[in-house]
């Protein structure tokens, strides 16, 4: 079944894709949500026009992720954890962590659009992955350190 996407969807594309999925996933899940419409001839029709359209809105938006991207730069962020004796974190570092350090840095990235390579569990350096826009991803370096 292959459906157009509305919104930025992790994992499975970005808005105005056209992506194949599973026939329950799209009738069942994306569907109801509004998330994606069926990949009929007119909805292509519309999705395209809406693309022409925004392509300029488009170009800005990428401009302002690649500004953003640039300013960050080679920075490293700083992320304070209780740790036990072993070194290990209580809890794990979260995407809404990373998120509040660029904050306060200057830098507003919403959360949803951060990853990481692998598990946060102890002190030490690790790389996280912004999604700053579709073509645009920047690397982040973050130090755990005990609190």
């Amino acid at each position: 079944m292959e459906v157009l996407l509305k919104e930025d969807i992790k994992g499975l594309g970005y808005k105005n894709d056209l992506v194949k999925v599973r026939p329950g996933y799209g009738r069942n899940f994306l569907i109801p949500r509004g998330l994606a419409v069926m990949a009929t001839d007119s909805n292509r029709k519309l999705i395209s026009e809406n693309v022409k359209q925004a392509a300029h809105k488009a170009e800005k938006l990428k401009k302002d992720a690649e500004g953003i991207a640039e300013k960050i730069g080679t920075a490293v962020l700083e992320i304070k954890a209780k740790v036990g004796e072993s070194g290990k974190i209580f809890g794990a570092i979260t995407a809404l962590q990373i998120s509040d350090a660029l904050k306060d840095k200057g830098f507003t990235v919403d959360r949803k659009k951060i990853g990481f390579k692998g598990e946060v569990k102890e002190v030490g350096e690790y790389t996280a992955v912004l999604d700053l826009h579709k073509e645009v991803k920047k690397e982040v370096k973050f130090k755990v350190v005990a609190s």
